[in-house]
This record gives C-alpha cells, sequence and structure tokens, in this order.
C-alpha cells in the first residue's frame, strides 16, 4: 500500500575531515587504531541468517606490518557459493515487494552509522587492511562510502518519478522491476567504498546478492557488512562470502538464475566473465547484465604552456596516493621539452620529501602496497628499467619487504615513446614520464590515444585554451574520467560519475542514475478505460 510519495532530495556530499594536530576526529581514530591492533578478529560469512565458520581459517596481517596479525577469516568453497545463491534466492520476494521508503531507510541508516557511530572504525579496518594514511581512509571508507549510500537513495527515487505521457482514456505507467534472479558482485582491495557500492547499488533496486570481496579487503568488508545488519538489512539480502574467483564463477555463471555481475577488478577476469556468459546464454532466465571497471594506464599530457607547479602537485598527487594503487591513478605523463627540466627536478625534490612507513604515523604519506605477489610485480618493473638502456629511474626504486611491503615512490623517464613501462599497467608508486619536443602536441596527444588499451581517467594541463580544447576533442574516447588542470584521480559521487570504456571497463558510471538503470527490469503497463468491444475500425466502411 502506498500513502504517499517520498522525496529523497540530493544530499550534499559528505564533509571530509581534516585529521589535523589536537582535532578530535584524530584521536578517536589513533584511539580505534589501538583498539582494532589489541584483538584478533574471528570472521565469519555472512549467508542468509547464519555466521558461517569453517576450518579453512586464513590469517589477515597489514601490508605494512606483516609480523602482526588482525585476525582470521573463514574461507569457504563451492557449497557455500550454493548456499549463498539459495540464501538469496530465498529472501528475493520478500525484499522486492518491501515498500521503497523502508527499503531507503536502511541504507540511509548505514550512510548515518558510518558517519558517525562507525567513522573511526570504517577508516580504521581500512587503515590496517589496506594498508591507506587517515586521509585516503577517510576520502574512501568514510566520505565516498556514505555519499555512495545516499546518493543512490537520490538517483533512484528520481529514475521512479520517470513516466511515460498517457493519451485520452487511458492510463500508462512504468514498473521498475529488479532483475529476475541474483546479482553477483565482485569487489576489489584498493576501495572499501566500491566494495560497499558493488553490493548494495544493486539490493538498493530490489535485487539480492551474493558478494565476494577480494580477500584482501575482507578486514573492512566485513566492518561494513555488520554496519549493514545494524541498519536493518533483512538476512540473505546481501550474502558475504570468501572464496576464490574460479570457484564462485564456476557456481554463479553455471546457474539458470545469475542475473547479472557487477565486478571491479582486472580486464582478464572480466574477459573471461564475458566469455563464460555468453557460452551459457541458453541456460538463464533471461540475458544477464554484465557490468564492470578494469584496469587503466592513465595519463597526463602538459602543454608546453602548462603552470610547472601545477604540473609537478598533479603527478605527485596522483601517481603516489595510496601508493598507485589506484584504477584512476596517474601511471604516465608526457612532459613538454621546455618545462622538461623544471619538471623533472620539482619531480625528484617531491618525492625524497615524502615519508613512507606505517599508517600509524600520521606523517607518512606513503605506506605499503597491498601484498607479496604485488610487491614482486612492481619491483620486476623497476629492475627492468634500471638495467634498460631505453630508460632511466629519476627517482626512488628501493624495495623492501622485510617488515611490510614497501616500495619507494618511483620515476622512470622513459627514452621512447612506447617503452614497457609507459604502456602495461602495473598498479603501484611507479610513474613513467616522456619528453615531447615542445611544439609536438599534436603528435603527443596521438601518443597518448593509441598507446594503451585502456581509457579510463587523464588530464591535460595546460593555460592555453585552444590546447585544452583541442586535447579534450582528440581525447574524446581515451579517458571516461577527464580532468582539466588537474590530476586523473579523486572522483566525487555526484560530481565526476567514474567509469571508463575500451579495455577499462562497460563505463556504466558509478556515483550516478546511469548505474543503477543496469540493476532495474522496467515494465509497462498501459491501462485502457473504456476498452473497444468490436474489432472493426473505420477504415472498413466504404460509405
Amino acid at each position: 500500500m502506498n500513502l504517499g510519495y517520498f522525496s529523497y532530495p540530493l544530499p550534499a556530499n559528505e564533509p571530509v575531515l581534516s585529521y589535523a594536530p589536537g582535532s578530535k576526529e584524530k584521536e578517536i581514530l589513533k584511539k580505534t587504531l589501538s583498539e582494532l591492533k589489541s584483538v584478533e578478529l574471528d570472521i565469519p560469512m555472512y549467508i542468509g541468517n547464519k555466521e558461517v565458520r569453517t576450518n579453512k581459517k586464513v590469517a589477515i596481517h597489514p601490508p605494512h606490518e606483516i609480523k602482526h596479525t588482525l585476525g582470521y577469516f573463514h574461507a569457504g568453497d563451492e557449497k557455500h557459493v550454493q548456499q549463498a545463491i539459495e540464501a538469496a534466492l530465498a529472501a528475493k520476494e520478500s525484499w522486492s515487494n518491501m515498500s521503497w521508503e523502508n527499503r531507503a531507510a536502511i541504507f540511509l541508516k548505514a550512510a548515518d552509522l558510518i558517519s558517525t557511530k562507525y567513522r573511526s572504525y570504517m577508516n580504521g579496518t581500512t587503515m590496517l587492511g589496506q594498508s591507506k594514511n587517515a586521509f585516503q581512509a577517510e576520502i574512501d571508507a568514510a566520505c565516498e562510502l556514505i555519499d555512495f549510500l545516499r546518493f543512490n537513495v537520490h538517483f533512484l527515487s528520481e529514475i521512479y518519478k520517470q513516466q511515460p505521457i498517457s493519451g485520452a482514456g487511458m492510463h500508462n505507467r512504468l514498473e521498475y522491476r529488479p532483475l529476475e534472479g541474483f546479482v553477483l558482485a565482485v569487489t576489489p582491495f584498493n576501495f572499501t567504498a566500491i566494495g560497499g557500492n558493488l553490493p548494495t547499488s544493486a539490493a538498493l533496486c530490489g535485487n539480492v546478492v551474493v558478494w565476494k570481496p577480494a580477500n584482501t579487503q575482507i578486514y573492512s568488508a566485513q566492518m561494513f557488512m555488520r554496519i549493514l545488519k545494524e541498519a536493518g538489512l533483512p538476512d540473505g539480502v546481501i550474502n558475504l562470502i570468501y572464496v576464490d574467483g574460479p570457484t564462485i564463477g564456476r557456481i554463479c555463471f553455471n546457474h539458470r538464475d545469475f542475473a547479472g555481475v557487477h565486478f571491479t577488478g582486472s580486464t582478464g577476469v572480466f574477459n573471461n566473465m564475458w566469455e563464460t556468459v555468453g557460452k551459457n546464454m541458453g541456460m538463464y532466465k533471461s540475458y544477464p547484465r554484465i557490468v564492470g571497471e578494469t584496469g587503466g594506464k592513465d595519463f597526463v599530457i602538459a602543454h608546453k604552456s602548462a603552470d610547472v607547479d601545477v604540473v609537478v602537485t598533479a603527478l605527485l598527487r596522483g601517481a603516489f596516493e595510496f601508493q598507485g594503487q589506484k584504477c584512476s591513478a596517474a601511471s604516465r605523463a608526457y612532459i613538454p621539452s621546455n618545462i622538461a627540466d623544471e619538471v623533472k627536478k620539482k619531480l625528484v625534490a617531491g618525492v625524497k620529501s615524502m615519508k613512507m612507513g606505517t599508517v600509524e604515523d600520521f606523517s607518512n604519506f606513503i605506506n605499503a602496497v597491498i601484498d607479496e605477489k604485488s610487491f614482486n610485480n612492481i619491483k620486476a618493473y623497476i629492475d627492468n628499467a634500471r638495467k634498460d638502456d631505453k630508460a632511466e629511474i629519476l627517482v626512488g626504486g628501493k624495495c623492501d619487504k622485510r617488515e611490510g611491503y614497501f616500495i619507494q615512490p618511483t620515476i622512470i623517464e622513459a627514452k621512447t615513446a612506447r617503452y614497457a613501462s609507459m604502456c602495461e599497467e602495473i598498479f603501484g608508486p611507479v610513474l613513467t614520464i616522456y619528453v615531447y619536443p615542445a611544439n609536438g602536441f599534436e603528435r603527443a596527444l596521438e601518443l597518448v590515444d593509441t598507446t594503451s588499451p585502456y581509457a579510463l581517467t587523464g588530464a591535460i594541463i595546460a593555460t592555453d585554451k585552444a590546447a585544452v580544447e583541442l586535447a579534450t576533442n582528440k581525447l574524446r574516447n581515451a579517458a571516461g574520467n577527464f580532468y582539466i588542470n588537474d590530476k586523473p584521480t579523486g572522483a566525487v559521487v555526484g560530481q565526476q560519475p567514474f567509469g571508463g570504456a575500451r579495455a577499462s571497463g562497460t563505463n556504466d558510471k558509478a556515483g550516478s542514475a546511469l548505474n543503477l538503470y543496469r540493476w532495474l527490469s522496467a515494465r509497462t503497463i498501459k491501462e485502457t478505460f473504456n476498452p473497444p468491444t468490436d474489432y472493426k475500425y473505420p477504415f472498413l466502411q466504404e460509405s
């Protein structure tokens, strides 16, 4: 029964706390970090109304302090995927039939809980589990996650209002149904907010979800799951399980009720998903929605008119915040020869000024990369550049995994425009720059557009507006998020909807209404008030 049309106005973005010396938030966060480190959590899977524990316990260590144990999660197997699907489908009817205002209230309450009671815990679990400094955790695990929850409620309320016109003697309406079946959410380590948004955006639309986070994000994922439970999320709507990728794919993609996948991760994994789903099309009730954001080889191109300090700041922040482990991180830069020496000098000085260490010391700008596999991969690129005459390491390059997975921010100057580290995704604190002739801007734009298969984020830095317009037009398909005189990172929900095309994904724009349409299936209903009673039309009469 509908007793009114309920309004969810456009919210304001959650304010970012500063954690300045002497601030209350800094005091609370430091206390929470100590509290979290003082206990070892026993982390179950959440399937239906059960907290599921297995005999396979996996330790969680901070990437910057690998000798410390934060807790253990209980790893699952095929039967837990089946149980999660069954629990989701069992919850589907009651969840999809729940009134919109009550469904919305759950996610708005979760946002409020993160903003207040659990802010330091969402930030603290992200800092310790994923090695993010306080500011990077604040803009991710607190602000962006809160914004996703609040803005998605607003966006969906606006979608529900979109209705067709009605002719005389009839009334037309659109129902925005959830998909028929369950949605699989597969989420990455690098953003707690993505881990929260991928399952909840689908669930908000009335869908039921099986959620598989990256093992390296489970520590903060379980914290968010507990908050959702406290906010009133019914059992079975979102089922949090810890299973390896091939296992979950094998079960979910071979299930008749598979309705869609919401994915952030590697391009290779996403390509395999498409291939598998395509081969299995004959078994599904409906065409599954395949939504994904994958890799990036994100660029900054400076024009000869660029302000040197703007270029340097955009690169230092864009390349090295969160150790370059952002899909949007500046990874390749094209610098004109007229400002190259000054840019390089200031980049080197900037890197040398950066402190690296644990997250508990708030003066550290750089922390650890996520795990040993990532450490070894990044180190290999640095080692190759060190011995290659086509490249020169300008600064950084030290790698040490004795205490944690620490890689010093590294800047490589490529002597050729298509050197490996200019082309391949590294996903770490490595920036490669290429110096081009100051009068060769158009050729440099061609290099930007053709060097990488990815098209996620990019930036043009220039004071010459003609150059800005040229770059904006020439690079139209090179980046789904394009920045003018700024770093290519830091998209804000409601302000810069996020996503890229080409090998970077389906560009379904998380943080906007565009993404929510993917989790809805519209039904048109026409009601005729005075239906005809004779099949004959007037044209059939000759006189």
